[in-house]
């Protein structure tokens, strides 16, 4: 058989990418060895493989044993366990959180890197480990419970035995929030909570989409007399006992079938208060913007690993007398998906950066105030997109499920629904325009700055202008973030000193006009130059 690409397999996930080594340039050598030993994982055939396995054998619900004593347990395959596993020796679910390791300064940072190589070999098993590590932010309201849990939360042993938390090695955590009838409308939840004594809660009701429910625990909003309060509720109590948690089915999913997500009912099931009473979604906010981060790492992810194998193929694969990369057409193609791979990706790890110096830098908590909403949206706007024209790039190949595009264009559309679609991701903006305007000139100020200072001055005031029209005219707001979103992206791709890539990035997406393809690149640009540097073979 000939002219067939050969297996896109064998590189390194971290060497291979030139932002990679960009943002981490100022990390310790201990963390980017590390960075360099998980890229070599990610890029080797078996773990990729790995991720097609526990996609092609999702989870399978046992409600009763063969007794007919209610069980609610979930069955993965193998291949999810070994995914798992990695993931929490890596420490994906908590390295945010701990101290005393190479990642002191930039531990949101680190992680983020370890989540966007870990998200290209396969993202189902991510959805765990972002919940885990956003939980510990809830936990802070409710010390006590924090000390009980946090040594099982913070272990590096991955144990999925269904015991109670005494008996177990590692935990990880979920969240409950969405009900049938109220969806991205957490306050219409209908779900309810009774106090018994002790600091005991007794819960009834059901949340529509709970993934990942073989979790040790669960954030959950309930209706109390004071309002809608957050608790915590072990899937196992103390005794052993199963609480009152009942999965009623699975979902069928479009992708990320390795996950199972369900629905679910509680008949009284018993938690614990977080924070206070009455002020649950508040208490929850912690959890939902450290998710909303860890969706635009996986959009990200998703789409470097995509387009990466889209480059590996058209440099190997020959159509009318040519290789495709040395056709015309494609090699603009390819150019101009490179350039909002490399942006997406630099933007979501500025947002990183500034939650590691948000704590002590107003200007950074404002970034990420406004950001994480405008960011979300973007990366997880384009992704779809953006695979599928990276799986058209390998043509009829790309699109049967024995390959690894099929798989990505399924992900590619769910990062946009988690934690908030597109409009929820708008109203939020919306949201920190109306309480502070000096949020936006604090980010805006800045980002003129990185662009170039008076030069930028027309571009940062045409943002100035749409954010004042969105808040007379509440439909356009999608207009304000998308452009958002691309200026801050040139702007962090100018401040990394991205040479060509960030110019043709400003004057196509800056400057340009209305874009509905790719390939929109004129001969202006280096487009060999530009696909060679992001993506440079292996």
């Amino acid at each position: 058989m000939t002219n067939q690409s050969p297996e896109y397999a064998g590189f390194n996930a971290f060497s291979a990418d030139p932002v990679l080594n960009l943002v981490s340039v100022s990390m310790s050598k201990e963390a980017k060895d590390g960075f360099v030993k998980l890229g070599a994982w990610a890029g080797m055939s078996d773990t990729i493989k790995l991720g097609a396995l526990a996609n092609e054998n999702p989870p399978v619900l046992h409600t009763h044993d063969a007794k007919g004593e209610r069980i609610d347990r979930v069955e993965f395959h193998p291949a999810w366990h070994a995914l798992m596993r990695k993931g929490v020796e890596s420490g994906l679910h908590v390295s945010a959180w701990r101290d005393g390791d190479g990642d002191k300064g930039h531990r949101n940072l680190a992680r983020a890197i370890r989540m966007y190589i870990s998200g290209g070999v396969e993202s189902g098993h991510l959805c765990p480990m972002s919940m885990t590590n956003a939980s510990v932010a809830v936990l802070v309201a409710n010390q006590p419970l924090l000390e009980e849990w946090q040594g099982k939360i913070f272990s590096s042993s991955y144990d999925p035995s269904h015991k109670p938390l005494s008996q177990k090695r590692g935990v990880t955590l979920g969240m409950a929030m969405t009900e049938r009838q109220g969806g991205s409308d957490v306050r219409a939840a209908t779900t309810k909570a009774e106090a018994l004594q002790d600091g005991i809660w007794r819960i009834n009701g059901a949340k529509w989409f709970v993934s990942a429910p073989m979790s040790d625990a669960f954030l959950v909003l309930a209706q109390t007399t004071k309002g809608i309060s957050c608790f915590m509720m072990p899937r196992i109590l103390p005794d052993g006992e199963l609480n009152g948690m009942r999965i009623q089915r699975l979902k069928n999913k479009l992708g990320n079938r390795s996950n199972a997500s369900s629905e679910i009912e509680f008949k009284d099931a018993l938690a614990y208060l977080v924070g206070e009473e009455g002020k649950g979604i508040a208490t929850i906010m912690e959890m939902v913007t450290l998710t909303r981060l860890d969706c635009s790492v996986f959009s990200t992810g998703l789409i470097r690993t995509s387009l990466a194998e889209a480059v590996h193929h058209t440099r190997h694969r020959s159509a009318f007398g040519k290789k495709l990369i040395d056709q015309p057409l494609m090699e603009r193609v390819l150019a101009d998906m490179s350039l909002d791979a490399v942006a997406s990706a630099a933007l979501v790890f500025r947002l990183a950066k500034a939650f590691d110096r948000a704590g002590a830098n107003p200007e950074e908590a404002a970034y990420v105030r406004l950001m994480t909403p405008v960011i979300k949206y973007w990366t997880c706007k384009i992704a779809p997109a953006l695979i599928g024209e990276a799986l058209e790039c390998l043509g009829g190949n790309g699109y049967v499920e024995a390959g690894n595009l099929a798989r990505h264009y399924r992900e590619a559309p769910l990062n946009g629904i988690w934690e908030g679609a597109g409009n929820i991701m708008c109203l939020d903006v919306m949201r920190v325009l109306s309480k502070s305007k000096n949020i936006l000139d604090a980010v805006l100020d800045n980002l003129q700055q990185d662009l170039g200072g008076a030069n930028a001055a027309k571009t940062i005031d045409v943002i100035r202008t749409a954010a004042k029209m969105t808040m007379e005219d509440p439909g356009s707001a999608r207009i304000l973030v998308e452009q958002l979103a691309l200026t801050a992206a040139a702007a962090e791709l100018t401040k990394l000193g991205a040479g060509q890539t960030a110019q043709a990035f400003i004057e196509t997406r800056l400057g340009g006009l209305w874009r509905n393809t790719y390939g929109m690149l004129d001969n202006r640009y280096n487009a060999r130059e530009i696909i060679n540097k992001n993506f440079p073979a292996w």
